[in-house]
């Protein structure tokens, strides 16, 4: 593959020493101090990636896997996927894939210098055992990292189209791929063959797939494969579809969380999508960001509850009989939540406009910046081999030992 790409890896480190010709630091820490950290770092000038050298593989130097947390910064970018394999954890960011290898500490992006077609990544998994890359206009990437080359398959190959925002193959061998015209099922996970793709749309299912934005996957644990769309939450069951909405219980009420809205921007005064859509779902008097429908996150935890994570409406869960919805007033850090993700224990992390939570025995412990977080809003996360938290933000990620 082709070089020649800004580092990604920009770790910001107590000692702000400049590492090298590739000009990484890094921050790491034993108490609750982070944020002052990073201001530290601004105020003596540390790089971030649009000012750092021109390369694109190299390694970062200093890492301590004991520290109660590591920063990791990639500038201004959003970390929309973290995918542990093993050794190496995969970070998907806006502007590439970045392979890090933590038994030595590595790293090496992968953009469109080396064969991707679009550098927003929103999903990454493994699909038929390689490495799925899900982008933002550029389709679906399967990397052979034996021959270090790219399988691209778009639009003419089945495609709903190509915004890729999640991936999964089931144990029957199925992929199921969510785009923004609908979701896609590849039959038995032949990608190569043209008659193995399914495409389910709103038009073609009769409603019950409510909208044809599907924004998140989850296989559930009975067989059935869940969606999560702008138009509410849908299941995919022996050959057949059904869903659930607001009027079913998806998402708190307006009265319950109108004085906790973070965002006062409308997102239907800039585009006739969702302009379209709020006067589909009765929201025409409602002028903040708000859509009790829309899915934004979605997980299965170990007993085979669903939960969805809302545009302002807070975080649901649904049995299969009966919905409960959480917001800022019952521990809930923030209505919007962004991810959702169950650890290898069981346990429910929840990330949101305003902070990490982990829900456990029906009560919330919130997380920010001061116990590690690079940031207070939380686009992905995944728990490593080893047990520490990678916690994805706009402009890096926090490794963190121990959230206690």
């Amino acid at each position: 593959m082709s070089t020649g790409y800004k580092n990604p890896w920009i770790v910001i480190g107590v000692a702000l020493a400049v590492l090298g010709a590739v000009m990484l630091m890094l921050q790491t820490g034993d108490d609750q101090q982070g944020a002052a950290q990073r201001d530290t770092a601004k105020r003596v000038g540390a790089p971030d990636a649009s000012s750092a050298m021109p390369t694109q593989s190299g390694d970062v130097t200093g890492v301590d896997p004991d520290a109660h947390f590591t920063h990791f910064r990639v500038g201004p970018r959003n970390v929309k996927a973290i995918f542990p394999d093993g050794e190496i954890m995969w970070v998907g960011t806006s502007a590439g894939v970045i392979r890090y290898d933590t038994s030595n500490d590595d790293y090496r992006l992968l953009d469109t210098r080396t064969g991707l077609l679009a550098n927003g990544v929103f999903h990454l998994g493994r699909i038929n055992g390689r490495l799925a890359v899900g982008t933002y206009g550029g389709g679906l990437s399967i990397l052979n990292e034996t021959e270090d080359d790219w399988l691209i398959y778009n639009i003419p190959d089945g495609l709903g189209d190509g915004f890729i925002y999640d991936a999964l193959q089931l144990e029957n061998g199925d992929v199921w791929i969510a785009t923004w015209s609908g979701a896609n099922r590849v039959r038995g996970g032949d990608l190569d063959d043209r008659d193995s793709w399914d495409l389910y749309t709103v038009e073609n299912t009769g409603g019950a797939l409510p909208n044809d934005w599907v924004y998140a996957l989850h296989a559930g644990t009975n067989g059935e494969v869940w969606f999560a769309t702008e138009g509410g939450l849908a299941r995919f069951k022996d050959e057949a579809w059904q869903n659930w909405k607001h009027e079913d219980g998806l998402g708190a009420d307006y009265e319950r969380v109108r004085e906790q809205i973070e965002f006062d921007m409308d997102p239907g005064q800039y585009s006739q999508h969702h302009a379209r859509q709020k006067v589909e779902m009765g929201l025409e008097t409602i002028s903040v960001a708000y859509n009790p429908n829309y899915i934004v996150a979605l997980e299965v935890d170990n007993d085979g509850v669903v939960w969805c994570g809302t545009w302002g409406g807070g975080l649901s869960s649904f049995d299969g009989e009966t919905w409960r919805s959480y917001t800022a007033a019952d521990g809930l850090p923030g209505n919007h939540v962004f991810m959702l993700h169950v650890d290898p224990a069981g346990e429910l992390w929840v990330g949101t406009n305003n902070g990490l939570a982990r829900l456990k025995n029906d009560e919330f412990t919130r997380f920010t910046t001061e116990d590690g977080l690079f940031s207070n809003r939380i686009f992905s996360m995944a728990t490593a081999d080893d047990g520490s938290k990678w916690v994805g933000s706009f402009g890096g990620v926090a490794r963190i030992a121990r959230l206690e």
